[in-house]
């Protein structure tokens, strides 16, 4: 792939999940959802997770990635997906975990990610969501997302793998070693860290000065120019406010955005779209140059920004 899907900004303001605390253990005989124990249909390489168990999955996330799963047991497709998930991971031998989730028996993991349709899948890192896709994709356009992702926990020093692979003690399959890190590339991921996006975006546009060809560092601005203009602001109010007024453009723009940075791609590209539709002058001029930089935010070699250059084609002309 020409351009990496995924950078170190993805890590940061997907979801929170510091009110996951560990809760107390229901008396009674164990559910059989804890995050140890082998799925029965999932393969050896997946795990059932839960809400009381959940802060064990984000622990695993520090020695090897995870891959999450959220389905939900009224909708039996969505279920079916993580065996789905599962072949995947046996493919790559232990080079990530997945964990199934069931969205209607763990309320607190619900809340926290904000399903809106299942299944959804999310990778994790060091304890922090990384967004991946929405919806049932065949393998083919899976496989793209979890190479990004275990290059992303790379960058991370994770390179672990899930215990009982053949492979775990052999250096046969490692990935190759990642080339070094530009300092200013460096120094931009640990200013996002730190939750200082302008110090992150003047390192990406130095970056750039130097090397207009940094393709990372162009994705990279974008991606922190995103968390900086979703910063403090609230979902639920700002949802809200765009369904007061359609129209409202600043509503849909910050909607779009929320939508975005929490992994529903394809709903932020439809919102703006039918901006751009219902919209003229300097209002639908700004719709158009906001949905370009989403663009550039999501990456162009992304099928979905091909499908969403496509309909804003469309709607302009």
């Amino acid at each position: 792939m020409s351009q990496s899907r995924l950078t170190t900004a993805a890590l940061r303001g997907a979801v929170d999940l510091s009110a996951l605390k560990r809760p107390a253990p229901a008396a009674g005989p164990a559910s059989g959802a804890e995050s140890g124990g082998s799925s029965p249909t999932g393969g050896q390489f997946v795990v059932t997770g839960s809400d009381a168990t959940f802060q064990d999955v984000a622990t695993n996330s520090t020695r090897w990635p995870i891959v999450i799963v959220l389905w939900s047991a009224r909708l039996a497709e969505s279920g079916a997906y993580v065996e789905v998930l599962g072949q995947i991971a046996q493919t790559y031998a232990g080079r990530f975990q997945v964990v199934s989730i069931d969205v209607d028996a763990n309320p607190g993991l619900l809340r926290a990610f904000q399903i809106q349709s299942v299944p959804s899948v999310l990778g994790l890192i060091q304890g922090q969501p990384v967004p991946l896709f929405v919806g049932a994709l065949p393998p083919s356009e899976v496989t793209p997302w979890i190479d990004e992702l275990l290059k992303l926990a790379v960058q991370y020093g994770i390179s672990g793998r899930v215990p009982g692979s053949d492979a775990e003690a052999s250096d046969a399959d490692a990935p190759p070693a990642e080339e070094p890190m530009s300092p200013l590339h460096e120094a931009a991921y640990a200013a996002i860290e730190a939750g200082d996006y302008d110090a992150a975006a003047a390192a990406y546009e130095q970056a750039l000065r130097s090397d207009p060809a940094d393709g990372d560092a162009k994705l990279g601005l974008a991606q922190v120019e995103l968390l900086r203009r979703t910063h403090g602001v609230d979902l639920a109010s700002a949802r809200a406010a765009a369904a007061a007024d359609p129209l409202d453009v600043e509503a849909g723009i910050v909607v779009a955005d929320l939508d975005v940075l929490g992994g529903h791609v394809e709903d932020a590209f439809a919102r703006l779209v039918d901006l751009v539709r219902a919209t003229a002058g300097e209002e639908r001029s700004r719709v158009r140059t906001h949905l370009l930089g989403l663009f550039d935010v999501v990456g162009a070699s992304d099928p979905r920004v091909i499908a969403g250059r496509k309909a804003l084609t469309s709607a302009l002309f």
